[in-house]
């Protein structure tokens, strides 16, 4: 016989009863999880056998029952926290039944099965618990939704041990799941898999040691990759893991310790994290450094070899190991001899460079001998052969036309080490210098070299008709160029003292500087010119202005050099000596500020650079300029410069660490910053500004202790005379978190008007959330019990006191403003930020019949006004008039 329907009474009596028992054993045990799912599996089916018949049509009755019924159960689960085993059987055991029931009506063709609509409802509930306040929920609503995404098959979940982020790491593997239906169709949105590259990438959880990769798992790239972000890492724990993977590279079977096959993992010729990953190596495994290098090391050298000796040499001189870099490495003479070899190996490569493979041994040999001259700063020429034999070696090789130009620094840094000084250093060049551009001209012109020069020059000693030697001069006097900035770069001597240079500006520099026709030669002559200007002040003097000019003359990769050259006058230099032919002295600083509002991000990033220098060197103390790097710290257009918010990171929170009057700088611009809803969110840039004008992390002895104290008067103004409640409530979170003076630190004045204040807020303006309320009573109770004084605090007394003090009548008559807006509600205001500048100037509405708030007295010292900004607009005007004139 058919089973007998249930009826609608079944879905009162009988199903309460029979759904609980079932998940109280389903939360002792993972073994009975298949035979309980089954069973309620059973009691699904006969509630979805119940209906009810209307006009509109069959009501599923016994199926919202069930459903119902079985959210109820889940809930009870949610709020319980991460690690409680019988919790984590529940979500199991969920997962469990889900797979089971869309596993038995799979064989549905229209999609809309019973199993269908109750996951759709299971989902849902979840979901919305997603934003829940409580952690636990929303940890668990994470954890089961993860769970049933995977119901198409097995999981095995273990809730992990430590600091990880289980939340994360759960809807990590439900994302997981969904990857492969990921439509990368839509260019605009990011795909699930890049999602999932980044939380590897930039998840703040330490990795285990055991789960790093193995070398030979990735390619080049790749380990490049995970040494940079790994040994770059800000969090300690991470950086030791990736130590500890590096050494773990060490220890594979292949390597077998051995240092050269290590280094194998990276391409050292153009690598930039292999000399931070052995230096890892030399810091977690000291016995590595029992390194030796015999005199069949140096017979065939490698890349590697010859890149494991400099880096070992350096590594030695860092930490005073003198005598076990004496004891390494060869004497000066040998190491002469065979750098001569590799030298001369290279020039063979160059002549007879036809084809890829060659060009790539060439770069090689280059790289050997680079390494070889890096080796050689660290060496001791105390031994007369041996030095006399560097010397004319590196003096051979930088007269060489031909050699490529990254060894040109190299020689000069082995040429400065031994001579004698620099007036024999400058000589030294200028005779190279002179050699090259008065020789036989004998250089290759290669099609490298060709592209030097787009439009041909006409150096004087070259025959007009001849493009040849048109060419090959320019080429000489770019080689030239490159010459005097590596020389100029190394020495400090007044170029008066040293005469004989005076021969190279006219002849050499400044007819490149003054070419139209050549970019490459005046962007070289215009370096070169600006750091013989670092040490001749009368030149820097006559050229500061042709400086200024190519701001606007010049292209963005000519002009970050221009600005770099700038600042670095304005930082060697006394400034109103230096501008006194070029700008009035009181003008310099709208000249950097015109440099800040370059549009070309890289111009951008060294003029904030050069700024933050002036700045913290106390040469520049004002607070626009202030005001625009902490404008350009908080402003979403500079989000994707990072050298430029990695500079400023730096610099706000040492600024105003350095120095009591940088951060009371900082406090009058906090006005500024209160309603920037259009940067950084407020909590994230008030969080910051009450840190940075933390009394307790000044550096000064004498620090302002009532710097925080200020800072709660101003909050408290803000909240007075703001409307946004998401503002308010902000703002008053940050009330805890400042660090207010004892009392016999406090200025009394200060303690008395922020106490009046906050009475003036509770009455006129309270919070309207009771969070934001407890706050602000916290905080009262928090003054009183810090400051006696205020226990018998009288209004009409302090009130009295402003026919004396200044700052009284301001602070009342602030608060009367406050009390007349308030009686007047039909008042419209402009915006958040125009009310909260109602306390330092009269605002005007858009209505006709507004009611003009009655302006207050000016308060000491006056907060930036937003008319400073046209100002700004008129100064750059006059800065771009002033640059075109000259």
């Amino acid at each position: 016989m058919a089973p007998r329907r249930p009826s609608i009474s079944f879905l009162k009596d009988s199903l309460p009863t029979l759904v609980p028992p079932i998940f109280d054993q389903a939360q002792g045990s993972i073994a009975n999880h298949r035979k309980n799912a089954g069973n309620l599996r059973k009691i699904q089916e006969q509630c979805a056998s119940i209906t009810e018949e209307t006009d509109k049509g069959t009501r599923l009755i016994g199926e919202r029952a069930f459903n119902s019924l079985f959210v109820d159960m889940v809930n009870r689960v949610l709020p319980i926290k991460k690690g409680v085993t019988v919790a984590d059987r529940i979500v199991k055991f969920v997962s469990t039944f889900v797979e089971l029931t869309t596993a038995q009506d799979a064989e549905e063709e229209d999609g809309d099965s019973m199993s269908s609509r109750f996951v759709s409802k299971l989902l849902r509930h979840l979901l919305a618990g997603m934003e829940a306040k409580d952690k636990n929920v929303r940890f668990r609503v994470t954890l089961m939704t993860a769970s049933l995404i995977n119901g198409l098959g097995e999981i095995e979940w273990v809730v992990p041990n430590g600091a990880a982020n289980t939340q994360r790491r759960a809807a990590a593997l439900g994302l997981a799941k969904l990857q492969s239906a990921d439509d990368e169709g839509d260019d605009d949105e990011e795909s699930i898999a890049q999602v999932l590259l980044d939380l590897l990438r930039y998840d703040p959880a330490a990795l285990s040691s055991a789960s790093l990769p193995n070398a030979r798992f990735l390619s080049i790239e790749q380990r490049e990759q995970v040494v940079r972000h790994g040994l770059g890492d800000r969090e300690p724990a991470v950086r030791k893991a990736t130590a500890v993977m590096l050494g773990g590279w060490l220890d594979q079977e292949d390597v077998a310790g051995d240092l050269i096959r290590f280094l194998g993992f990276f391409d050292v010729v153009s690598s930039e994290v292999a000399e931070e990953a052995l230096l890892s190596i030399f810091v977690t495994r000291p016995d590595t450094l029992e390194v030796e290098f015999p005199e069949e090391y140096w017979q065939e050298l490698s890349p590697e070899k010859a890149f494991l000796a400099r880096v070992f040499a350096e590594h030695c001189m860092s930490s005073k190991d003198e005598t076990r870099l004496e004891d390494a490495m060869p004497v000066v003479t040998a190491l002469a001899f065979k750098t001569q070899d590799e030298y001369n190996r290279l020039v063979t490569l160059i002549n007879d460079n036809d084809d890829e493979e060659e060009d790539a041994a060439a770069q090689e040999a280059a790289f050997i001998v680079g390494e070889l001259l890096r080796l050689a700063i660290n060496m001791d020429y105390a031994d007369e052969i041996g030095r006399r034999k560097m010397f004319q070696l590196s003096r051979e090789m930088i007269s060489q036309p031909n050699l490529p130009e990254p060894l040109i620094p190299r020689c000069m840094d082995v040429l400065s080490k031994i001579s004698t000084g620099e007036r024999d250093l400058i000589r030294l060049i200028v005779d190279v210098v002179t050699e090259l551009r008065e020789g036989d001209g004998d250089v290759e012109i290669s099609e490298a070299s060709r592209s030097v020069t787009a439009t041909p020059i006409r150096p004087a000693r070259s025959q007009p008709d001849d493009p040849e030697a048109i060419m090959r001069a320019a080429i000489i006097d770019m080689r030239c160029l490159l010459i005097c900035t590596s020389l100029l770069e190394r020495v400090n001597t007044p170029l008066q003292e040293n005469s004989v240079f005076h021969g190279l500006l006219p002849d050499l520099i400044v007819p490149a500087v003054r070419n139209t026709h050549e970019p490459a030669l005046r962007d070289q002559g215009l370096v070169c010119l600006g750091l013989c200007c670092l040490i001749d002040e009368k030149m820097a003097i006559n050229s500061f202005g042709l400086f200024i000019q190519q701001l606007n003359a010049a292209d963005d990769e000519l002009k970050v050099k221009v600005v770099q050259v700038i600042f670095d006058l304005l930082m060697v230099h006394d400034i109103g000596t230096l501008v006194a032919r070029t700008v009035p002295a009181d003008r310099v600083l709208e000249l950097v500020r015109h440099m800040l509002a370059q549009d070309a991000p890289e111009v951008q990033a060294v003029a904030c650079e050069g700024v933050t220098k002036l700045m913290l060197a106390g040469m520049i103390e004002d607070e626009t300029t202030l005001q625009s790097l902490v404008l350009l710290y908080f402003s979403p257009e500079t989000a994707d410069n990072q050298p430029l918010r990695q500079c400023l990171t730096y610099f706000l929170p040492v600024y105003c660490y350095s120095s009591v009057a940088n951060q009371c700088r900082m406090l009058n611009l906090g006005e500024e910053f209160e309603h920037a809803a259009d940067l950084l969110p407020l909590s994230q840039m008030g969080l910051m500004m009450v840190d940075w004008l933390d009394p307790e992390k000044a550096v000064e002895t004498n620090v302002d202790h009532n710097i925080h104290l200020a800072l709660a008067i101003e909050l408290v103004k803000t909240l007075l005379s703001e409307t946004s409640h998401d503002v308010r409530k902000t703002l008053a979170g940050f009330l805890s978190k400042l660090s207010l003076p004892d009392s016999g630190q406090a200025d009394t004045w200060k303690t008395k008007a922020l106490f009046q204040l906050i009475a003036s807020l509770k009455e006129k303006r309270p919070m309207s959330d009771a969070a934001s309320r407890n706050a602000i009573t916290r905080f009262e109770a928090s003054l009183i019990k810090r400051y006696p004084e205020l226990e018998g605090y009288d209004e009409d007394a302090f009130r009295g006191e402003g026919k004396v003090h200044e700052g009284t009548r301001e602070l009342f008559g602030f608060i009367d403003d406050v009390e007349e807006d308030a009686a007047t509600p039909e008042r419209t205001r402009r915006s958040s930020r125009a009310t909260s500048r109602a306390r330092s100037m009269s605002v005007q509405t858009s209505d006709s019949d507004a009611t003009p708030v009655k302006p207050r007295p000016k308060r000491k010292p006056e907060p930036i006004q937003e008319e400073s900004s046209v100002e700004e607009e008129e100064d750059d005007d006059d800065v771009e008039g002033l640059l075109d004139s000259e």
